[in-house]
Parts: C-alpha cells; sequence; structure tokens
C-alpha cells in the first residue's frame, strides 16, 4: 500500500525508501519467529544500527546522524509497515538520547550518546507507577541526597517499564524536595540496570512483542551526584522534552502497523473470489478499508506536523500536535487493524495470516504512554480553554 506521498525533503525520501527495503528483508516472518522463541530483535536492531538509522536523531559530534525526529519517525514507521517494528526506538534514542542530548552533561553525553546512536547500548525508561497511572503528579519515587557524600538515594516503584531486561540502564522520573518550598518536583536521574537495590521482574502481559514489560523497585538505590540529569530546577521542561517525542514516536509505531495490516487486507480483498468478482469490488469491503487509509493518512501527516514543529524547536507547539498525532494514530491504527481482520473473515484469526495477534497490540497506541481520555483532557483544556474537572 503507498500512502498519499507526505511533504519531505528529498533525503527524507530516500531514508523511507532505504528503511522500507530493509524492513522488507526482515518482514512480519521474521518478527514473529523471535516473538515465538522469546528471543529480541537483535539481528534488525544491529542492521539497523550499522545503517546509521537508531541514531539518525542524535547529534553528529556523538556518531549520531545529526538529523532530528522527523527522520527517526521515519525509521519506526517504515519498519512497522513492513511488519518488524522495533519498539526500543521510541525509548533509546527518541526519549532518553533526545533528555541526555538536550540536558545532560558533557561526561553523560560522552558516556551515553555514542552507544545509544550505534546501537551497543540500549536505555530504558521508568515513569509509569503503580498508584499514579496518568496522573504524573502522584509520583511518588522519590530522591533525596545524602549530606555526607552529596550522593542521591531513590526509593519507590515503577510499572510497564519496556525493556529493562536489555537496557544497560533506565532513565527513572524521581521527584526531589524542593528547599524553598517544601514540594516535590520532578527530577530525571540515570540508574544502571546492576546498581545495589536496583531490581525488576517481569510482568505477564497477554501480548506478543519481544520487548517485555516489567515492574522496577528502587530501594534506597545509592547514585552519584553526576547521576541526575541537567539541572535540578528545569526537572519538568526536561521532562516534557522527551514525553514530546515519545508521543511522535508512538504514533510512527502505530502508523506502521496500520499500513502493515491494511496492506494485508488489500492483498487478500485483490485475490479472495466468493462470486464472480474479488471480494475487493464489494463496497462493503472496499469503502472501510478506504475509510481506514484516509484515517491513517490524515494521522500521518499530523505526526509529521507534530516532528516538524518539535525538531524546529516549538516544544509548545509540539505538545499540541504530538498529543493530536498520538491520538489519531492509535484511532486509525485500531480500526485499520479491526477491518483488516475483518476482510480476510476466518483467515483474519489464524496464524497463517499473522493479524489476530495485532488485535491486542494495536491497543497499545490508545493505551500508552497516555490513555486517549488524557489527550482528550488536555485538548479540551490547553487548546480550547475548557475549565478542568480534576
Amino acid at each position: 500500500m503507498t500512502g498519499t506521498g507526505l511533504i519531505e525533503s528529498e533525503e527524507q525520501r530516500a531514508l523511507r525508501k532505504a528503511v522500507a527495503a530493509l524492513g522488507a528483508r526482515y518482514g512480519r516472518d521474521y518478527f514473529a519467529q523471535v516473538v515465538k522463541e522469546g528471543k529480541h530483535t537483535d539481528a534488525l536492531w544491529a542492521e539497523a544500527a550499522a545503517l546509521g538509522y537508531l541514531g539518525v536523531s542524535l547529534p553528529e559530534e556523538y556518531g549520531g546522524g545529526g538529523s532530528g525526529i522527523q527522520e527517526l519517525a521515519i525509521v519506526l514507521e517504515e519498519l512497522g509497515a513492513a511488519g518488524c517494528p522495533l519498539l526500543m526506538l521510541v525509548v533509546s534514542p527518541a526519549i532518553c538520547g533526545t533528555v541526555i542530548a538536550r540536558f545532560g552533561t558533557d561526561e553523560q553525553k560522552r558516556t551515553w550518546l555514542p552507544g545509544l546512536a550505534d546501537g551497543t547500548r540500549k536505555m530504558a525508561f521508568g515513569i509509569t507507577e503503580p498508584d499514579a497511572g496518568s496522573n504524573s503528579h502522584r509520583i511518588t519515587t522519590t530522591a533525596r541526597r545524602d549530606p555526607q557524600t552529596g550522593e542521591w538515594l531513590l526509593t519507590g516503584r515503577k510499572v510497564f517499564i519496556s525493556g529493562v531486561d536489555i537496557a544497560d540502564a533506565t532513565l527513572i522520573v524521581g521527584r526531589t524536595e524542593d528547599a524553598r518550598t517544601g514540594k516535590l518536583k520532578p527530577c530525571l536521574f540515570l540508574v544502571p540496570r546492576d546498581a545495589p537495590g536496583f531490581s525488576y521482574s517481569r510482568i505477564d502481559m497477554e501480548l506478543g512483542a519481544p520487548e517485555k514489560q516489567f515492574e522496577l523497585v528502587l530501594d534506597e538505590v545509592r547514585l552519584p551526584a553526576e547521576a541526575l540529569v541537567g539541572d535540578e530546577d528545569a526537572g519538568l521542561l526536561q521532562l516534557f522534552a522527551g514525553l514530546n517525542p515519545e508521543r511522535i514516536m508512538t504514533a510512527a509505531f502505530a502508523l506502521g502497523m496500520a499500513r502493515y495490516a491494511i496492506g494485508r487486507a488489500l492483498e487478500y480483498a485483490r485475490t479472495r473470489q466468493v462470486w464472480k468478482e474479488p471480494i475487493g469490488a464489494h463496497q462493503a469491503i472496499a469503502h472501510p478499508l478506504a475509510q481506514a487509509h484516509i484515517e491513517v493518512e490524515c494521522a500521518r501527516l499530523m505526526t509529521q506536523k507534530a516532528a516538524r514543529l518539535y525538531d524546529e524547536g516549538d516544544d509548545t507547539g509540539a505538545g499540541e500536535a504530538a498529543n493530536m498525532a498520538k491520538y489519531a494514530a492509535g484511532e486509525a491504527c485500531v480500526k485499520a487493524v479491526d477491518q483488516s481482520v475483518h476482510t480476510l473473515g476466518g483467515n483474519g484469526l489464524t496464524r497463517e495470516y499473522g493479524l489476530a495477534a495485532m488485535i491486542t497490540a494495536s491497543r497499545v497506541a490508545r493505551i500508552a504512554p497516555v490513555s486517549r481520555e488524557m489527550i482528550l483532557n488536555y485538548v479540551s483544556h490547553q487548546t480550547l480553554g475548557l475549565p478542568k474537572s480534576y
């Protein structure tokens, strides 16, 4: 299935074409086999890294491509459209790499960015908590300084954290006490996977994916002073600098999945014949697929807008567009997968066609990293100026 042709530069179109070719060499069969065997997409990750795709948005001076979130979103979308998305692209380069590149110390940049760019290192991102859910103001993971050593002591719990088992460290969102006001403020900390007091356990998910989900326990994890990322007083700004790319990349993840599903449905609808013509000739089949395609293309345009605003440094404009893009892409993905499965009838539920597992996977973009209801809250308050109910 081809798109309407987004408004992209020649370099971006070339990148899209090249990544699509890489994805085609692996495809859904590779992805399904990795999931079945309980392994990870190491081969695809390594090849994408060698071709410069993983670090395309990171600074050139640290081995990256020097481009932006627009390009990284292209990479994830095209791999998803080929049936083999790399979820850790959302977390490792997009969130963690972006935050460190923008706000990290020189030492943090030298330590982490080259490895994130060439794929030899990965980072996870920990924000969600059992009792906080979508309310990040209720985060209870706290950090306090040891007055004698200047080190940090981090305590708390996190849930639904992707890829902790394959990440060298996790960027943890904690809170520190403001000495002037006594209030807690968000701060970001780099926590190595082998740090004493840091433990993780896998959450059993009804979701077929190479990347597993984990619950984290931080029990007085002692961290050096330099584990703090950026300025202690600018934690909220730094946090949203990572959350906007997260929403953009989640949209790209959903769009790739939607395009793959529609592509499979189109193949089937063009060839499956029950009466005189292929079933795709019937409007009851054709029109819902056309509608799904339109909604995907509209969501792709909003995703492109959000990525461009972010890359241009408009964090406020990007925040609004990124939320809208994530919402639109999540809705388009669920509808596209549902209609694609329905197009195949009974075959849509077989392992042979590989669409049934996507029914569960497609819900992810509606739920994570923030629910569609919270996005509707954001738009109603921030964009439309309506009062809050909470």
